[in-house]
């Protein structure tokens, strides 16, 4: 039998959450899955994939455009296979202390999507993020990557063993 088909696609402003969606992708290759990692604005259809990990940035409360497209654009078919959301966004250790339910657009996404779970990741904010306001956040001492390679793995993991588990 071969391998699930799982698209791992991403809307990122300054790449943090392209990083994150990278290493969900290595994570499931890992556990034999057949995995393409995409932006979310490139996916063009959903169809040939048994399941998808969709991902945004959150930027002011709000998911990622590319990601809030990609959704609404692919709903009909999301709705037919296994589906599950990421957020990326604050930019403090927060996402590791306690859960941090989806933003009210990414929990309509997840209803209208029938996702199984979603999940917010640290974001990151380094010298070279680029954006007036980045630049000024770091200079304050309020920047730092706070992606948890473990905590991403861990998750990407739980997934695999999900799609290996007949529903």
């Amino acid at each position: 039998m071969s391998s699930a088909r799982v698209l791992v696609a991403y809307g990122t402003k300054h790449g943090a959450t392209a990083g994150i969606a990278e290493q969900v992708g290595e994570s499931l290759r890992e556990d034999g899955l057949d995995v393409t990692v995409l932006p979310a604005d490139d996916v063009g259809d959903v169809r040939g994939y048994d399941a998808v990990v969709l991902g945004g940035a959150l930027y002011a409360g709000r998911w990622s455009p590319g990601a809030k497209r990609c959704a609404e654009r692919h709903a009909q078919q999301l709705n037919h296979r296994p589906v599950w959301l990421f957020s990326s966004g604050p930019v403090d250790r927060s996402a590791e202390q306690h859960g941090i339910p989806p933003v009210r657009g990414v929990a309509r996404q997840m209803d209208r999507l029938g996702a199984r779970e979603h999940i917010t990741f640290g974001g990151s904010l380094t010298e070279r993020t680029p954006g007036f306001l980045a630049r000024a956040l770091v200079r304050e001492g309020k920047g730092g990557d706070f992606r948890n390679p473990e905590r991403i793995k861990t998750w990407a993991h739980h997934i695999s063993a999900e799609l290996a588990t007949p529903h």
